[in-house]
């Protein structure tokens, strides 16, 4: 599995992230299905692989018959969300964890992801601006952004965020998750 985090600016985004101490697997940007795209380590982000990338999915949507301008003006093809909440720290802090699976839950109880096979998704509700492994907060500062269709469905997935982000009283020492590799074989490849 994998993170995807959109960035308006690849270059400057891989710069800040080498001036934290970040290890990359891409110091420069390359080219990806969705646009330019750089890899974060898996130490970085315990075990799980992390893309930054610009103008995601631009050119499958436009190759679908959607709209090429999807980014520099949602508005016009997204409907807004009923209600916005940003999700406070509770204290100061670091981001020393982070439950990948009660995140998917709180977009899955919003509305935007699927409980059954036959639910639909409301494509307006979710989470963003999710702080990053290592972050440094300050009380009362935006852990993640909620989405959601009410102020109700806003209160249970914020509940959910701050259960889910751990708050570190020292920045988090990430460990190598990599047990073994196994490579194939070069005949194989």
């Amino acid at each position: 599995h994998h993170i995807c985090f959109n960035t308006d600016d690849v270059v400057a985004e891989l710069e800040r992230l080498k001036g934290l101490g970040v290890e990359l697997i891409d110091e420069t940007p390359r080219d990806g299905l969705a646009g330019r795209i750089a890899f974060i380590h898996p130490k970085a982000m315990h075990g799980v692989l992390a893309v930054e990338f610009h103008h995601p999915h631009v050119d499958m949507v436009a190759g679908l018959g959607g709209p090429s301008d999807l980014l520099e003006r949602p508005t016009a093809y997204l409907q807004a969300p009923p209600v916005v909440v940003d999700v406070a720290a509770p204290r100061a802090g670091w981001v020393g964890t982070l439950d990948t699976r009660v995140l998917g839950l709180a977009v899955v109880a919003l509305g935007g992801g699927r409980s059954h096979p036959g639910a639909s998704i409301d494509p307006r509700v979710g989470l963003d601006r999710i702080r990053p492994l290592g972050a440094t907060v300050r009380a009362g500062e935006p852990l993640a952004r909620v989405h959601a269709t009410d102020a109700s469905a806003a209160a249970h997935a914020a509940e959910l965020v701050q259960a889910a982000v751990g708050i570190a009283g020292q920045a988090p020492v990430l460990h190598d998750p990599v047990i073994e590799r196994v490579d194939a074989p070069a005949a194989a490849v």
